[in-house]
């Protein structure tokens, strides 16, 4: 189980970062008043445009940041990624492409290395690399510095070590971003394998197919609010269309009419 409670985050703009914003504002709303929940065996789709505020409502999710108010409650005992997130951590995973894999060490390595700071014993780190790095074709990859492997195989390489400790709640940004249409096949069959398996996931994306096939319920975003959740079924009928991304825009449209901003 996943919570989200009203997550609110404010950054304080540089002057730079306002003219390249074109505003005038020093302050700027990335996440407001999100919320959210997410059901064991369920994936969760996080859709909107690129600046909606995905990124950041993930990472707060994910203990890397905290909001400046509300909260993330997760699993059966409802533990608190502000007040106990080392705890949280146990539970948790957080992949993005913005986070890199350090290029002088190998996949072999780095699954050790990652394994060790979960505090998993020898036996239980090598149960887990075998599985995932066949499941991903790292196995011949295993011994290559990270510097030398394909972008495809760098992606693969870090799903596996972000799942080292088999978390029960999984959450990765953008996460077939830039790859090829074959490795991106197998990390979304990936994905519904580890729905099938009782696993908790959040998939924050951009892209509408990607959502509507894989996702079992959408929250759309748009400058930092959710504007809508729900199934793919239940987001089409509400907005009378067929499409996703028809009915992405008639959401993006009313938002920015609510907001007063400019379309």
């Amino acid at each position: 189980m996943l919570k989200v409670e009203n997550i609110t985050k404010i950054y304080r703009l540089s002057k730079k970062q306002m003219r390249l914003e074109n505003t005038n504002e020093s302050k700027k709303i990335a996440a407001n008043k999100v919320s959210f929940d997410v059901k064991p065996g369920e994936i969760f789709g996080l859709l909107g445009p690129n600046g909606a505020g995905k990124t950041t409502t993930l990472r707060c999710i994910s203990t890397l940041i905290k909001p400046d108010e509300g909260d993330v409650l997760i699993g059966k005992d409802r533990i608190s990624v502000i007040r106990d997130d080392d705890k949280a951590r146990g539970s948790l995973s957080f992949l993005t492409s913005e986070l890199k894999l350090e290029d002088h060490f190998t996949p072999n390595y780095l699954f050790n290395f990652f394994g060790n700071l979960h505090g998993l014993d020898d036996e239980t780190i090598e149960r887990n690399k075998k599985k995932l790095f066949e499941k991903f074709g790292i196995d011949e990859f295993a011994e290559v510095k990270v510097s030398q492997l394909s972008t495809g195989m760098k992606q693969k390489a870090s799903i596996a070590i972000s799942l080292v400790h088999d978390p029960d709640i999984i959450i990765f940004d953008e996460p077939t971003n830039g790859l090829d249409v074959l490795t991106a096949r197998t990390v979304t069959d990936y994905l519904e394998e580890l729905r099938n398996e009782g696993k908790t996931i959040v998939v924050s994306t951009h892209i509408m197919t990607l959502a509507a096939k894989l996702c079992d319920r959408i929250g759309i975003i748009i400058d930092g609010k959710i504007r809508k959740v729900g199934s793919l079924k239940e987001i089409l009928s509400e907005t009378e269309t067929d499409d996703l991304e028809d009915a992405f825009f008639k959401i993006f449209k009313k938002a920015k009419e609510e907001d007063g901003g400019v379309i």
